[in-house]
């Protein structure tokens, strides 16, 4: 009885966010529909100079390793809908991580972040 208990509460804990996807992660063509609907804002929670050398047409940027980053996602609005996005999807699962224990519930994720979007022959702009 003992560890039928204590499986059931591993589980529990497994189903509701330990360990579970905080985002819903789409490849680059899905995440390109979703980034272009009305109200989706983009972020790129990648370093400033790797924005400016490339990054989604109308993203904004805030650094997800920057000392910065709890306080500005703290000035976004958390009904909206985000589309997040890094090099390679490490840093932006760390945000939308971040995000969901903030309050954000409408998060979506590049997988492969921006180097699988390029490799889909996605466009880029620079600053």
């Amino acid at each position: 009885m003992k560890r039928l208990f204590a499986v059931s509460a591993v589980l529990a804990l497994f189903l509701t966010g330990c360990g579970s996807s905080t985002a819903t992660k789409m490849g680059p063509s899905e995440f390109q529909m979703k980034a272009s609907e009305a109200g989706i804002v983009l972020l790129d929670v990648r370093t400033s100079s790797e924005f400016n050398v490339g990054h989604i047409a109308n993203a904004i940027n805030i650094d997800v390793e920057g000392m910065t980053f709890g306080g500005d996602v703290t000035k976004l609005d958390k009904t909206a809908t985000y589309a997040v996005y890094c090099q390679s999807d490490r840093r932006s699962g760390i945000a939308v991580g971040k995000m969901k224990e903030a309050g954000f519930t409408n998060l979506f994720e590049l997988d492969g972040g921006i180097l699988a979007w390029q490799s889909a022959g996605y466009p880029t702009v620079a600053n």
